[in-house]
């Protein structure tokens, strides 16, 4: 009896600090939650809604119906109509489509013939799982001839960009640095305002003249050499390992990664403004990892989720970053052409410091 007298009187001590804990409490319901709405209703593996351009050099009923059959199949949406099949190249490589329709001019007249291919489908195969799924047009039952025997030829030639021979660590490696720098950037910063406030040496750094502001660039400024180096080992091992080429300017890589960097240590030093030890901002910084994980684009393909679900992963710095790093690195695209990824970074950083001043000063008031 003294046994379970002595366990029960530990187990009601244990619930009465987790009731005073309302940030505990609080992530005993949150994760369940993040992870089933995650889980169930934004990660969908079965691809739909890839965006897609057009080059339709016949403009004629028949091509028209191509196209319209190939959006009824809902693997993708039309969103950019160009001339040329260069310009779909270049989108492609901009990272503005995921797949290309490219219609020659003579697509009737070799509809007839049955002697080729009618059209091409470009594909951005840096994504296996988006050349995957993109593939499935070119073998679907596309009713554009009369024929069955003409039915059995496949409607597209299929050309793959960037990962011809569909290696995963091409798309994987490149990620990690993103991964790899969210996971660590925003939880060191997480901790070093909390571990000064654990050790009381806070109050003697507020009693100097060093500002706010101040005091807080100071503290990220040498996790931002941290993440340097932690980008150039991940570069270098994916190169000597994994063979992950590096086609773009590695000054631009590393522009962009400094930018990402900072957002990152900025979304730590909120998170240590908002909590009080250690392990609750360990907690923190795992609740916030984790849906920029499943959601950025790192494990699964963001064309692949709903809309809103896209829309909130929009807000996430990973998403960004996973655009412009694998941009630069696999499709050779300039750090201008993806601009419109790397400033909601820069604004991302700017909004965050900002609330992480505002926030410190107000317990410190």
């Amino acid at each position: 009896m003294n046994f379970w007298r002595r366990t029960l009187a530990v187990a009601r001590k244990e619930v009465r600090q987790l009731r005073r804990d309302h940030f505990t409490a609080g992530m005993i319901v949150g994760l369940p939650a993040i992870q089933l709405m995650l889980f169930g209703y934004a990660i969908n593996t079965d691809l739909r809604h890839l965006r897609a351009g057009v080059s339709d050099q016949a403009n004629t009923q028949l091509s028209r119906r191509l196209v319209a059959d190939v959006e009824a199949s809902q693997v993708v949406d039309v969103v950019a109509h160009v001339e040329r099949p260069e310009q779909l190249e270049e989108l492609l490589r901009r990272g503005e489509i995921a797949v290309g329709l490219a219609i020659p001019r003579d697509f009737e007249r070799r509809v007839a013939l049955r002697d080729r291919t009618p059209a091409q489908l470009l594909i951005d195969g840096s994504d296996p799982a988006v050349l995957l799924a993109a593939r499935s047009i070119a073998s679907a039952p596309i009713a554009i001839r009369e024929s069955p025997r003409a039915a059995q030829r496949d409607s597209f030639e299929v050309r793959a960009f960037y990962n011809p021979e569909r290696r995963s660590a091409v798309q994987i490696v490149p990620g990690l640095i993103g991964v790899i720098l969210t996971m660590t950037m925003v939880l060191f910063t997480a901790i070093a305002i909390v571990r000064e406030r654990e050790r009381g040496n806070l109050e003697l750094l507020i009693n100097t003249p060093v500002r706010t502001t101040e005091l807080m660039l100071g503290k990220i400024l040498p996790y931002v050499a941290i993440g340097m180096v932690q980008t150039t080992l991940i570069l270098l091992l994916g190169r000597a390992l994994f063979h992950v080429p590096v086609l773009g300017s590695l000054i631009e890589i590393y522009a962009a990664s400094l930018v990402f960097v900072a957002a990152a240590l900025s979304l730590g030093l909120l998170f240590s403004t908002l909590v009080s030890t250690q392990m609750q901002a360990f907690q923190l910084t795992f609740m916030s990892f984790l849906p920029q994980l499943l959601m950025g684009g790192f494990m699964f393909p963001f064309d692949g989720m709903p809309k809103p679900a896209r829309a909130f992963a929009e807000l996430l710095p990973l998403t960004h970053f996973l655009r412009l790093v694998r941009g630069m690195m696999l499709r050779d695209a300039s750090l201008a052409e993806l601009s419109g990824e790397l400033w909601p970074l820069a604004l991302f950083f700017v909004v965050t410091l900002s609330l992480s001043v505002r926030r410190f000063r107000k317990r410190l008031d």
